[in-house]
């Protein structure tokens, strides 16, 4: 076909609108979020307490429908420091995101870890630790979304 030429790297920028579908499960456990409530499910076969609430248990695949309300406490199972900007983010950076047991749960909650100051991140990041208590601060004006907490802070006992 002739000459070869040379494949050639466009770049641009793609923003992807989205609508989702909580469905029942859903629309419950954010409604128990606007009431400072935390709600889980629990699987009939493996007994585990799901959070958030799930429509069935992904190890089992039975269907769960026994509610539970767990704590807003637990423990930091761990983190990352997130310290670079990305299209979509919720937060500006740097801010903390970190998986935590809550009490009466059986797998990990991911959402923003705070009340530690981020002027310093190495300082940060030694400040935190896998095993640590982290409580719930709950959205002054809640609305029924997973932002009704605001972050979890950790337990100075």
């Amino acid at each position: 076909m002739g000459e070869e030429i040379e494949p050639r790297i466009i770049e641009g920028a793609l923003s992807l609108p989205y609508r989702w579908a909580t469905g029942p499960v859903g629309a419950r456990f954010l409604e128990g979020l606007k009431n400072k409530k935390i709600l889980g499910t629990r699987c009939p076969k493996c007994r585990r307490v799901l959070v958030p609430a799930r429509k069935f248990c992904p190890r089992c695949f039975v269907d769960t429908d026994e509610w539970v309300e767990v704590g807003d406490k637990g423990i930091l199972r761990t983190f990352t420091i997130i310290n670079f900007s990305f299209v979509g983010q919720v937060r500006k950076p740097p801010y903390i995101v970190g998986i935590i047991e809550l009490d009466g749960a059986d797998v990990g909650f991911t959402h923003f870890i705070g009340g530690v100051d981020l002027t310093d991140i190495e300082k940060a990041a030694r400040e935190l630790r896998p095993g640590m208590r982290v409580q719930a601060v709950w959205r002054e004006e809640r609305k029924g979304d997973i932002l009704d907490i605001e972050y979890f802070k950790p337990v100075r006992e």
